[in-house]
């Protein structure tokens, strides 16, 4: 059995949509239009139509010569709609220089420059190019936590990212150890009975697996589905996901009465919530 690979990562590039103040001006009233169209298809979830008109904001402001600031935040959010459409490869060079515009502005945006870092990171991940995820998503750990502080969901998520990065780059023992930072955070912020505990209690069950930490292992996928039958109404996808490895695993390592009796309490647990 192949232990499961870390859960989804956290940080999504919605989240690094840029958002000027209410009262910044543009320079340019076709480009704020321009933009401003393709705010209003992105909200409606329309995002080949968003990204046309975002395009065409950028197009015209750099035939216009208007700001790095204006620059920066059409970019940024072509970068995010390219992601969100699944056009990796081609978002992958607006991140790059969204995220050297950013570094350029007065003062820096270090909030959105990391949270672009993420999301690149996450696209390296995706294409077996770990070298340049780990790059980024060091560099947004370190911008993140000059703003925000170590002890911040966002840092706690990215330290997550991180060691998902490892395990999948095939390093566990580096997993184990930015994982048991990510649960440190993650219970000083939010507690014991949180689903994003129960996320890195899951990652580090398949950690310990992979290291034949097989008790490690089995407590920490036992705590993380404690918390999500705890959340089953909103949880319960995780929660069959997360307790079918679980019974994988203590088949793999010949616990099988416990894997039926943990079998049998999952169905009971989703049957009786079917039946609500």
């Amino acid at each position: 059995m192949s232990p499961i690979p870390p859960p989804s990562s956290d940080l999504s590039n919605v989240q690094a949509m840029a958002s000027l103040p209410a009262d910044w001006e543009y320079g340019d009233a076709s480009v704020q239009k321009l933009e401003d169209l393709g705010a209003e298809k992105r909200k409606a979830g329309e995002l080949e139509e968003a990204l046309v008109f975002y395009q065409a904001a950028l197009d015209k402001a750099l035939a216009k010569s208007l700001s790095l600031e204006v620059l920066s935040e059409l970019r940024t959010a072509i970068a995010v709609l390219l992601d969100g459409l699944g056009r990796e490869e081609d978002a992958v060079p607006v991140y790059e220089q969204a995220i050297k515009d950013h570094a350029g502005l007065e003062p820096m945006d270090k909030a959105t420059s990391g949270q672009l870092r993420n999301n690149l990171a996450m696209i390296y991940k995706r294409l077996g190019r770990f070298a340049l995820a780990e790059q980024h998503y060091l560099a947004a750990v370190e911008a993140l936590e000059s703003v925000l502080g170590k002890d911040s969901e966002d840092v706690a998520s990215l330290y997550n990212n991180l060691g998902g990065l490892y395990y999948a780059a095939g390093f566990p023992d580096q997993a184990k150890d930015v994982f048991l930072e990510a649960l440190d955070m993650r219970l000083k912020i939010l507690g014991e009975d949180h689903p994003d505990v129960a996320q890195t209690r899951c990652n580090l069950g398949s950690v310990f697996y992979e290291l034949h930490e097989n008790d490690a292992a089995q407590e920490s996928f036992e705590k993380a589905l404690g918390i999500l039958e705890a959340h089953i109404k909103d949880e319960a996808a995780s929660y069959e996901a997360v307790g079918q490895d679980y019974v994988a695993m203590l088949g793999a390592i010949e616990e099988d009465d416990k894997a039926s009796r943990f079998q049998k309490h999952m169905v009971e647990v989703l049957s009786s919530l079917d039946a609500e």
